[in-house]
Order: C-alpha cells, then sequence, then structure tokens
C-alpha cells in the first residue's frame, strides 16, 4: 500500500487517538501530518534523533528496541497497522529513547510535535484524546512489567499467543489460528526470552499437542487447554 493513495483524514477519523473529532479538528490535523513509506529493515529513528512526531502505522510493521552498550538488542514492542508510537515523547522535549525499524514495507502517518501542542492549547477535547493514547501506552508497559516479574517463560509465550483470542462461551468455538507478526527471534526478545528457550517451549507445546505450528501460523485446537498448561 502505497502513501500516496492513502486519504489521510478518513484514515486518522479511523484511528483511536482521533475518532469522534469534528471534521474541522480533524482537517487541522491533517494539515499538520504526512505520509512515508519505508522499505523492509528502514530505521525510522533511532536513539538521540530529535522526536518532532509521534507515528501510526498505516500498513506494515516497526519494531520498538533498544540496544545494550555490548550490542544485545531488546524488542519493547511490535506495532501493527492502525497502532500509535511515540505519543508520550512529543510532550517530553527530550530526544528519542529508543529506535524504530520497519520489519517489513511500512506506511506511516507521521503527525508533528507543533501540530499536536496547538490543537491542544485550543481544544480541551483533543487534549482528551492524547491523554487517551499515553495512558494505553502506560498500561501496556505496566502489563509487561507485570508479565516479566510474575509469569515464567512458558506463560509468557502462551500469553502471547492468547493476546488477542476471545472466546465465546456460548459459541463453543475453542479452536483458533494466531499468526506470529515477526520473525521468532523478534518475538523472542519482545518477551525478554533467548531464541533458543522460545523454540524449545514451542516445540514442548507442539510434542504435547497444544499447538500445531505451520511457519508463522499456529493452530490452538483447544484454548482451554492451553490455558490450562500454561498454569500447571
Amino acid at each position: 500500500m502505497g502513501a500516496e493513495i492513502i486519504d489521510l483524514q478518513r484514515f486518522l477519523a479511523g484511528s483511536p487517538l482521533f475518532s469522534g473529532l469534528s471534521p474541522d479538528e480533524l482537517w487541522r490535523i491533517t494539515q499538520s501530518s504526512d505520509l512515508k513509506n519505508y522499505t523492509k529493515g528502514e530505521m525510522i529513528f533511532s536513539v538521540g534523533e530529535a522526536c518532532e512526531a509521534f507515528h501510526i502505522v498505516v500498513s506494515g510493521q516497526v519494531k520498538l528496541f533498544v540496544v545494550s552498550p555490548a550490542g544485545y538488542e531488546k524488542v519493547i514492542e511490535i506495532i501493527s497497522p492502525g497502532q500509535s508510537f511515540a505519543e508520550a515523547l512529543v510532550f517530553l522535549d527530550k530526544p528519542y529513547i529508543l529506535s524504530a525499524q520497519a520489519l517489513a514495507d511500512t506506511v506511516l502517518v507521521n503527525v508533528s510535535k507543533r501540530g499536536v501542542v496547538s490543537e491542544i492549547e485550543q481544544d480541551a477535547h483533543f487534549a482528551l484524546h492524547m491523554l487517551a493514547g499515553v495512558s494505553r501506552r502506560l498500561h501496556g508497559l505496566i502489563q509487561d512489567v507485570e508479565a516479566y516479574a510474575l509469569r515464567n517463560g512458558m506463560q509468557r509465550l502462551i500469553g502471547y499467543l492468547l493476546r488477542d483470542v476471545e472466546m465465546d462461551p456460548a459459541s463453543g468455538q475453542n479452536t483458533v489460528t494466531v499468526s506470529l507478526p515477526a520473525s521468532k527471534a523478534t518475538i523472542a526478545s519482545r518477551l525478554s526470552l533467548t531464541p533458543e528457550y522460545f523454540s524449545r517451549v514451542l516445540h514442548e507445546l507442539e510434542a504435547q499437542q497444544l499447538i500445531a505450528i505451520d511457519r508463522r501460523d499456529i493452530r490452538i485446537p483447544d484454548v482451554q487447554k492451553l490455558l490450562g498448561y500454561g498454569a500447571q
């Protein structure tokens, strides 16, 4: 999907950060935003660069990460279409504290700091939208800390596989297929696991017939049984 064919104002209207804004409000935000294409592997920003915008993924995928002095990479988050990132950083007047890289050919909406601050100064409704976005990001970070501190590696992996699964007890449906959004090594880093441990746990679950692996697609024949295994 190329940036040149995107209706920017319509896209922003469907974003959680901007849904419910008036046409005039959306128009003003659109005027301070732009679309940009990134090729797979291209850096979007790096630690230390000035933060002049936050970003929303239109298509593709983005990896947020930091690198230790020893060269070890830790994936903080994998951002998918419709999700935003770096919202909080635009208010800090500090450079980026992490790096972002396109995991696939990606289109981003870049919403400028100048436009966001201007809109907040004149529109309390918009300010509430931005606060909600920053709060969602904080809530996600708290969940990450909880997972790292209170769950073992098996529980983290099972939780990740079931992160978007919503079961309807009335339907009796208990079988789902989930797709890994990135390479196993990237997801392992996201979960603070080594790639070797990540693969070993997947194969253990497969040996127990709790999952069936087909490249990045993972079929879960019985969600409740998988949840029960993780609780052991």
